[in-house]
């Protein structure tokens, strides 16, 4: 039988595990695409340590959470997110998003406002948007996007194996890249699609140019998934107390091959007196 203790249930009801470390001011992390909340753990460890709580949450289709067979949209995912700080009761939060996750955290503070968040730390954003269009022209085609997705839908694994490499640094032990490639090939295939279908069609722009939340973003100039120049530079001319840090030479993975440095990064961040 499911121990409900670390569950919350959706709208929907759909079960969405979290995990939650530590006591003190509320750090709540949302993950990558594809990866669920083990992703974190690196800096769940380092900001409980330091005196902070930590909860990371798996997103519907992802990791322990329950897979709904639909409704993988950024809509229903920030009304995930919400449900997870309200049923916690969490306030002055510290919202902390990789990659989708930032896109994530952004819809959910124009969906449901700032009053429970004190602060954001985006991590390779893969935003405000990645395709192309008549005012976005150094955007990706969305046909190279369906073409992937179609090499996913015939083999997710392989197609892992020979693309993970750029994700980290050329000196990460193979072992991993393994634990990161295996937490991704548990996760519902239709949310792998679905997902990354919404994530390069969406156009976060006009949502991030409203916040107004004190935003540290940091970036990796060797990011392959989301190109520090057509996201993370963006994302920081948009969002208008924002903070961009960009890390020499760091991919995408950098909350893996840079740790300590995003560790120290987060626990600055966080430690600064409110505006």
């Amino acid at each position: 039988m499911m121990n409900m203790r670390n569950y919350v249930k959706a709208a929907d009801d759909t079960p969405l595990f979290f995990r939650d470390w530590g006591e003190g001011a509320a750090v709540v992390f949302a993950a990558s695409w594809a990866l669920p909340s083990s992703m974190w753990q690196y800096q769940m460890a380092a900001l409980t340590d330091a005196g902070l709580r930590c909860i990371a949450y798996d997103r519907r289709g992802h990791g322990r959470s329950g897979d709904p067979g639909g409704r993988y949209n950024f809509n229903t995912l920030s009304d995930d997110l919400a449900r997870v700080i309200e049923s916690l009761d969490l306030s002055d939060v510290t919202l902390v998003g990789h990659s989708m996750g930032a896109c994530e955290i952004t819809r959910y503070l124009s969906r449901h406002g700032a009053d429970r968040i004190g602060r954001l730390a985006f991590l390779a954003p893969a935003g405000p948007i990645l395709k192309k269009t008549a005012d976005n022209p150094d955007g990706i085609d969305s046909a190279i996007f369906e073409a992937v997705r179609g090499l996913w839908r015939r083999d997710f694994p392989q197609w892992l194996a020979e693309n993970a490499r750029p994700f980290v640094m050329p000196d990460t032990p193979q072992a991993s890249i393994d634990w990161f490639m295996a937490m991704m090939r548990e996760t519902s295939l239709q949310a792998v699609v679905e997902l990354n279908r919404e994530l390069t069609e969406a156009d976060f722009r006009a949502e991030m140019r409203d916040i107004i939340l004190p935003t540290l973003i940091l970036h990796g100039t060797n990011d392959a998934s989301a190109p520090l120049e057509l996201t993370g530079k963006r994302c920081a001319q948009l969002i208008r107390h924002s903070e961009l840090k960009i890390y020499d030479g760091a991919p995408h993975g950098l909350f893996l091959t840079h740790a300590e440095q995003v560790n120290r990064d987060l626990l600055n961040f966080i430690s600064l007196p409110a505006a």
